[in-house]
């Protein structure tokens, strides 16, 4: 009883639900091609893996470049895999054509984000602006790239909040590249507001002397400092310093170094002044009616 019950269970397995051009199909072909589409993924996956972890990896390449040959070996593996895949389980490839016709519909209406964000990917890729491991900066977000992936791109930001962000905002949209090149140095700079009352030379001396006593700011290039302008209630000043330890937080840096200014400020009674007014009130005019 159980053989004629697994007979009829392998007939009906067999059995054709719908043609497919001139491939008939049957649940025995869909779980065929399941298996397909699993074994291609994990040939994909195995192969960027051991391509970037052990043969990449004893390369003088750095992570970007070897991440994004990974990436595209991988992309490479599993379209052959399918493509064997599916022609050794009997689907001739020609005949998805009218499928192929059909998911471009789908593209056209639904899918565009989708095509748009793995095309945007393919750029990031090849062309690479940025590479995993750069500090980037996209609108008001900035972090460092931890993966580029076919849809979108995973970045770390300073609290270390992973944010992912859609491929297609990196290629249309201004993004920022704080290590491009490979060299960690930035510049950054610091506006100073100063009374009028103080010696603009002074200010300039007390200025690079706080710049030259922190660690993290380097001596070559050497710190500057600018007179910017002539304010309503200050006399401006920009210090310009150079750091390769703390590209990655600009606001840490801005901190340690004005707590060094207002303790040297404050040192040689030099006042940060309030924002101020001058008011001139004219001499009332009186006006008399008379009455006719």
């Amino acid at each position: 009883m159980a053989l004629i019950e697994w007979k009829d269970l392998v007939e009906y397995a067999q059995k054709t639900l719908f043609t497919l051009g001139t491939t008939p199909v049957s649940m025995m072909t869909l779980v065929q091609v399941l298996i397909v589409i699993i074994v291609a993924v994990v040939l994909g996956r195995a192969a960027r893996m051991a391509l970037r972890m052990r043969i990449l990896a004893r390369t003088s390449m750095d992570e970007g470049m070897r991440y994004a040959l990974a990436r595209i070996v991988g992309y490479i593996v599993l379209s052959i895999a399918l493509m064997v895949g599916l022609s050794s389980v009997g689907i001739d490839l020609s005949s998805l054509t009218v499928l192929v016709g059909a998911l471009g519909i789908g593209i056209g209406f639904g899918l565009q984000g989708i095509i748009n964000n793995f095309v945007s990917g393919l750029v990031i890729l090849f062309e690479r602006p940025f590479q995993v491991g750069h500090r980037v900066e996209v609108g008001d977000t900035a972090g460092r790239v931890v993966r580029i992936a076919a849809r979108s791109t995973t970045i770390v930001t300073n609290d270390n909040i992973a944010l992912i962000i859609p491929n297609a905002d990196f290629i249309t949209g201004k993004v920022v590249n704080w290590s491009f090149g490979g060299d960690r140095r930035v510049r950054f700079s610091f506006p100073v507001g100063v009374s009028y009352s103080s010696d603009p030379r002074l200010i300039e001396r007390l200025l690079l002397e706080c710049a030259a006593a922190n660690p993290d700011v380097l001596a070559n290039p050497p710190p500057d400092v600018l007179f910017t302008r002539y304010g309503d209630s200050s006399i401006d000043f920009d210090l310009r310093v150079w750091t390769e330890t703390e590209y990655e937080r600009p606001p840490v840096l801005a901190s340690s170094l004005y707590f060094q200014i207002w303790e040297a400020f404050k040192k040689h009674d030099i006042e940060i002044p309030f924002p101020q007014r001058d008011l001139h009130i004219k001499e009332p005019v009186r006006v008399e009616m008379t009455a006719k």
